[in-house]
This record gives structure tokens, C-alpha cells and sequence, in this order.
């Protein structure tokens, strides 16, 4: 198991940005993909970002050119960079360590507890 613990979260105006850390604990060889997922009330949870342990990465097509996955390996921490934050980006984020390059968080294993992003005017 893979143990994750995420922080960062806060409320912010619509345009700001925000960065999410995750940090981990324990290694699986078979769970080196990172992910961020997101789910608001009433919905779904849905993939956000997801980031390979050699930097390869993967948006939802809602957050393309907005936000940025990245690690420290050494660190064994995930980083969500977050720019022009709209309201609809209002969720309980998730970290998540999994086994492929995927929005699906059925290839992952071991969750956080998550951190809650608001944004608000």
C-alpha cells in the first residue's frame, strides 16, 4: 500500500491559481503512476491529471493549458499546478498512485484523503 496524504487546497477567486501537493509514502513497483482526481457534489469522481514516474502526463481535455502535473521523485511527491481556476474546477481533489497512464481511476489502487478546492467570487 501506498500511503498518500494531499494539501494545498483553499478557496480562491475565479482567474487565481492554486498548487496541490501530494506526498507519499511506501513504494509498489507496479504503482508508480501518480493521478489527481477531482469529484463535486452529487458527481462523479473524474480524472484531472496523471503523471508516469519518467514525467509522462495526461489532462482531462477541461484542464489542457490550465494545469500542471509534475513530481520530485526523490521527494516522492505530486504537484498540481493550478492556473485560471474557474468555479467549475470546485471539487474535493484526490491524489492517487496506480499502474498506467489513465483518466480511469479503476488503475488506481491507493487513494488520499483529499483536499477541498473552492473557487468563488
Amino acid at each position: 500500500q501506498v500511503q498518500l496524504v494531499e494539501s494545498g487546497g483553499d478557496s480562491v477567486q475565479p482567474g487565481g491559481s492554486l498548487r496541490l501537493s501530494c506526498a507519499a509514502s511506501g513504494f509498489i513497483f507496479s504503482r508508480t503512476y501518480r493521478g489527481w482526481f477531482r469529484q463535486a457534489p452529487g458527481k462523479e469522481r473524474e480524472g484531472v491529471a496523471i503523471i508516469a514516474f519518467g514525467g509522462n502526463t495526461l489532462y482531462a481535455d477541461s484542464v489542457k493549458g490550465r494545469f500542471t502535473v509534475s513530481r520530485d521523485n526523490r521527494k516522492d511527491t505530486v504537484y498540481l499546478q493550478m492556473n485560471g481556476l474557474k468555479p467549475e474546477d470546485t471539487a474535493t481533489y484526490y491524489c492517487g498512485a496506480g499502474s498506467a497512464l489513465s483518466l480511469r481511476e479503476s488503475w488506481f489502487a491507493d487513494w488520499g484523503q483529499g483536499t477541498q478546492v473552492t473557487v468563488s467570487s
